[in-house]
């Protein structure tokens, strides 16, 4: 099967009971990586019935190579959707798009992390108990504090207990200014009542940067019975990292910048924000704005080139384009006088 043949894929029987549907974007180079992941799914602590939907994103290791080192048993349990590369927000979108018709929830995953055996048990008490939207506490790559301890941005006892849990809260906060001010909502702890939200999807524009913090945006303005566990359910681990290596004046610094602009000038588009936020966006968009400057500038002092992603970023932000010079000119001063 090539890319783009969806179709030969078969979903679930007809009249199948599934209850959650898990989506898996898939890119990587390194064999073993999505088993790994696959593995950590398979050995989920529950009698749900549970739909694995691989989207293989043109990946260098094809997904039907991982899944052959699994068990007949467990393989059968996998679907495999092939795509033209498109980045994870175009992965995740076709997963959604394959979802069987019945399925309640959406359970997403990257596919170089792992969830604890007792995550999607936990997502589904807290989920059936009325709630929408639910995340986790979760191990950030080679960290052995928490995300939640290490962010200091969600103290679990500010958020009431449901009932008869120890680790399970009912989120009690302003979700948007939790994700404008520094989120901590990870991608694979994150489960929804896909049910009720079946048109949502990611803004696959957004290739790089920011498609993920919109989707939570996007779901917590239709909702806000939203759940979370104080349990570090998810552990992130190494694989293809778009910006691994996009230190300044890299072949990624430009591209890494200008999504983040995108990001950043979108947020101020697409919802309302609070004059702190509005205040806040603002600023992260001029630094931004000098950090591409600056960029460019060392790569015209270094011969790189730059032409392309200048063009892409006049199209986001002209002021990074027709204020350059004299951002430029103030950069190159400011070095010179702190020499």
């Amino acid at each position: 099967m090539g890319p783009d043949d969806a179709g030969a894929v078969v979903p679930p029987a007809r009249g199948a009971a599934v209850s959650v549907a898990v989506v898996i974007p898939y890119f990587q180079r390194q064999p073993g990586i999505l088993a790994r992941a696959l593995a950590s799914v398979l050995a989920q602590q529950t009698d749900e019935p549970l739909d694995i939907i691989v989207v293989d994103d043109e990946s260098p290791v094809p997904a039907r190579t991982e899944l052959s080192t699994l068990a007949p048993q467990q393989q059968a349990r996998v679907r495999i959707v092939e795509q033209r590369n498109g980045g994870p927000a175009a992965a995740r979108n076709k997963a959604l798009d394959n979802v069987a018709p019945g399925t309640e929830y959406v359970a997403f995953i990257d596919s170089d992390d792992t969830w604890e055996p007792a995550h999607i048990a936990n997502a589904l008490r807290a989920l059936r108990a009325g709630h929408d939207f639910y995340f986790a506490d979760f191990y950030q790559l080679h960290q052995s504090v928490s995300a939640f301890e290490r962010a200091g941005r969600i103290d679990p006892a500010r958020h009431a207990l449901l009932p008869g849990e120890t680790q399970l809260h009912r989120y009690q906060a302003d979700m948007q200014g939790q994700i404008l001010g520094g989120n901590v909502i990870g991608t694979s702890t994150v489960v929804y009542r896909y049910g009720s939200f079946r048109s949502l999807r990611f803004r696959e524009e957004f290739v790089y940067a920011g498609e993920d913090y919109l989707f939570w945006l996007d779901l917590a303005r239709m909702t806000d019975r939203i759940a979370f566990s104080s349990a570090r359910e998810v552990v992130y681990g190494p694989g293809v990292n778009i910006f691994a290596g996009s230190g300044w004046g890299t072949e990624k610094s430009l591209i890494r910048l200008h999504y983040e602009m995108k990001y950043k000038k979108a947020i101020a588009r697409l919802y309302p924000l609070t004059v702190q936020q509005a205040e806040d966006n603002r600023r992260a968009v001029q630094q931004l704005r000098r950090s591409f400057v600056a960029d460019v500038v060392h790569r015209v002092a270094h011969r790189k080139p730059f032409l392309a992603v200048l063009l892409k970023q006049l199209k986001v932000d002209a002021k990074s384009v027709l204020f350059f010079v004299p951002l430029a000119v103030g950069l190159v001063l400011q070095r010179k006088r702190t020499a």
